[in-house]
């Protein structure tokens, strides 16, 4: 099999697994076990994985002193704030709606781009954000019942403040991806991202009654920390070094679309008419904001969590 097909499958494989951890999550959280309990055990293990494999390598490059501040802001932007107000925004809002929300985060690198690097705005890509953010603020509003999600409107706002930190996270990490290998990025953003969530995890961590968790229940934790975040992350940077950042990114739309159809059938979450709304506006809005992108976008690329 050629590295290039392998890549897309690794890729397709980065995608399913972060889709699996929207409904994952909610099975063993709040309710057995704490929010950012589950960030401490997934970012505390990937990253001894990734440690482990970094050993492995023959490349041992340095960190220049300039870039230290960078990584430092990477592991804030990329992992704690990320992950802990994904995990936490999940426990209080549907899988369907979170996952629909992180696609906010193409939009939200095209407003970077009009407002910051002051690209053109254009008709198509204006008309995309408009119905992106339209489609966001639809989902949010919107008023259902479900005994998955106990405060849509804070569980999504907390979701799109994840989607903001996970833009301003793809911006700062360019240039290190260019100056140093994406496993060594990678590692030490997850080692200073650990240190941050470590306060705020450690008493929901050692509070968490682990040896009354039940077989399904470890099987989904482990589930969400090897396949949903490890691999999710080495698959993803394999996929940057074979197909590159743009294609790698582009594999981020299939991801509300395997989550949608796990929350449904093995969650028994609903698909409303007004969850299938926001979802077409907000694939829409990214179909737009895309549509030949501007410098930033064909530099950064689409990658998801």
């Amino acid at each position: 099999m050629k590295s290039e097909t392998k890549a897309h499958i690794a890729v397709l494989c980065t995608n399913l697994f972060f889709a699996v951890n929207f409904s994952l999550v909610k099975y063993v959280s709040p309710a057995l076990i704490k929010p950012y309990a589950i960030n401490i055990l997934r970012v505390g293990v990937s990253l001894i994985l990734f440690w482990l494999l970094w050993t492995m390598g023959d490349i041992k490059p340095h960190i220049k002193r300039k870039h230290w501040p960078r990584f430092f802001l990477c592991g804030l932007t990329g992992i704690a704030i990320n992950q802990m107000f994904f995990i936490k925004g999940l426990t209080y809002t549907s899988a369907i709606h979170a996952s629909l929300l992180i696609l906010l985060t193409p939009i939200l690198i095209t407003v970077f781009a009009f407002t910051v690097l002051k690209e053109k705005v254009t008709i198509i890509k204006a008309l995309g954000l408009a119905l992106g953010i339209g489609g966001a603020v639809l989902l949010i509003l919107s008023k259902e019942q479900s005994a998955s999600a106990t405060n849509y409107v804070l569980g999504d706002l907390l979701i799109v403040i994840n989607a903001i930190s996970y833009t301003v996270y793809f911006i700062i990490v360019k240039p290190l991806m260019k100056e140093y290998p994406p496993l060594h990025v990678v590692r030490w953003v997850f080692t200073f991202g650990f240190i941050m969530i470590l306060p705020f995890g450690w008493n929901e961590f050692f509070a968490t009654h682990w040896d009354k968790l039940e077989w399904s229940h470890v099987a989904s934790l482990f589930f969400i920390v090897v396949p949903g975040t490890f691999l999710a992350y080495f698959f993803n940077i394999y996929g940057i070094q074979h197909l590159g950042a743009g294609v790698t990114g582009s594999y981020i739309y299939t991801q509300p679309v395997f989550a949608a159809l796990i929350a449904i059938f093995f969650f028994h979450e609903h698909l409303t008419p007004a969850k299938l709304l926001a979802g077409i506006m907000i694939f829409l809005g990214v179909f737009l904001v895309s549509f030949k992108r501007g410098s930033l976008n064909k530099s950064l690329g689409v990658i998801e969590e």
